[in-house]
């Protein structure tokens, strides 16, 4: 493909080494002279292992070049990867007068474009920047464009110091786009490269590459509390998390990463207040650790402005165990959901068909019976008297229990799904009174 790609920064110089490599025809565009100049002589403006011999090799081959001119490198291309920065203000948020001003060079370049352009955005932005900074200011800028534009979002998975093995060997090919034509113009950028292929909205794409981030950072900050706990109480470190890594059904895994509601049972809650606990005890101050209760409790909180706002008096709770297919409600989530529904006067009923107060026994009895003794008489017999009572119908897990209340629910019944959106369409009717927790 004929190729231009805007900023020749870490982002853009690799890209566009790699893609030339592949037998594309690249052009890059920085506002820097300087840069212009060295991709030009073949010469890496960044410092990158292998970098500088990629570039001499693709220069040589006359497969790649540099301009300072927008307007000359989209007359040469059909395709614009933007790679700016995206540095945080002070405020936390993104700068985008880069993107914003590069977006306004590519729509004054397709003035006067008769053939299809697509425009892909490559630098991390937040989920609807594309749609609200980059194609406003691209449409605003082209004047007599004939051509058609689209737009997508191609977020990069590389690493400094690797990133020339890491664009060779993504984790996936990410495209997020609403065109079938331009999720196909990115995809034969990667047509060599193997890795998983995964298409999606631009907004999940732009959103994506902010989670993969975030999620790492989090891991560095638990490592570290982790070590500087481990220390404290006279562990080794580095050898309990080598056998924490070990597990990789629930540790290093798909295990957790769902949303939905808040946790609870007999292990997570107690075991986090105890590590807590244990590193008050030494004057270790571990923030990460220390925040996950009140986030836990904040899902609890959410959820309970979610059935008020709902405005209905007469609330049916499917579901009660801390999770599905156990009559444990030790810290369950929605025990403490109910206990603060019937503190706001609502009129709840429950049904969990696991709950059965005549065969609890142990510590989950004993539970009962000390903290929600009352539990009993909210508890219905069949989930057609749930519904019959419900005004608002709340559920905290799928399953058959859930299956059948939609089965027998109206449409004068509100819904809320604490699952965020896997239950609430049964047998593919639609439910337009349905609410989310993330609504």
């Amino acid at each position: 493909m004929n190729v231009c790609i805007f900023g020749l920064g870490y982002v853009g110089c690799v890209t566009a080494g790699c893609l030339a490599a592949r037998g594309h025809r690249v052009v890059g565009v920085d506002v820097s002279a300087d840069k212009v100049g060295m991709v030009n002589a073949g010469r890496s403006p960044i410092i990158e292992p292998g970098l500088d011999e990629l570039l001499t090799a693709v220069v040589q081959a006359g497969r790649l070049s540099a301009t300072t001119s927008a307007a000359e490198a989209i007359a040469a291309s059909d395709l614009a990867l933007i790679c700016v920065g995206t540095p945080d203000s002070r405020s936390g948020r993104p700068n985008l007068d880069a993107l914003t001003r590069v977006a306004s060079d590519i729509g004054v370049g397709l003035t006067g474009r008769v053939r299809d352009f697509v425009v892909v955005v490559r630098s991390t932005v937040l989920p609807g920047t594309i749609e609200s900074v980059v194609q406003r200011a691209v449409r605003e800028s082209a004047k007599a464009c004939a051509g058609r534009v689209t737009f997508a979002s191609n977020p990069e998975f590389m690493r400094e110091g690797c990133s020339l093995h890491d664009f060779d060997h993504p984790p996936f090919i990410l495209v997020g786009s609403e065109d079938e034509d331009s999720a196909k113009a990115v995809q034969s950028l990667y047509a060599d490269v193997s890795a998983p292929l995964v298409l999606t909205t631009i907004r999940t794409a732009e959103m994506v590459k902010y989670v993969c981030n975030a999620f790492h950072a989090l891991k560095v900050c638990f490592s570290n509390e982790i070590g500087d706990l481990c220390e404290a109480l006279g562990a080794d470190a580095h050898e309990v998390m080598r056998i924490f890594r070990l597990d990789r059904k629930l540790n290093v895994s798909e295990a957790y990463l769902k949303p939905g509601f808040a946790f609870g049972g007999s292990c997570l809650p107690k075991d986090v207040r105890a590590l807590v606990a244990a590193a008050r005890a030494h004057d270790l101050p571990v923030p990460l650790l220390s925040a996950v209760m009140p986030a836990n409790d904040g899902q609890i909180a959410r959820g309970l402005d979610a059935v008020l706002d709902t405005h209905k008096h007469r609330v049916g709770i499917v579901g009660l165990a801390f999770k599905p297919g156990t009559d444990d409600l030790r810290e369950s989530p929605m025990v403490a959901l109910v206990e603060r529904l019937i503190g706001k006067g609502r009129d709840v009923r429950i049904f969990d068909p696991r709950v059965s107060m005549a065969q609890l026994v142990g510590a989950n009895k004993r539970f009962i019976e000390t903290e929600i003794p009352h539990i009993a008489s909210l508890l219905c017999g069949s989930i057609e008297d749930l519904v019959a009572h419900a005004e608002v119908l709340v559920f905290s897990a799928t399953g058959p229990d859930t299956d059948r209340a939609l089965q027998l629910a109206t449409s004068e019944q509100m819904l809320l799904d604490l699952t965020r959106g896997t239950v609430c369409t049964w047998g593919g009717r639609p439910w337009e009174t349905t609410a989310s927790i993330a609504s």
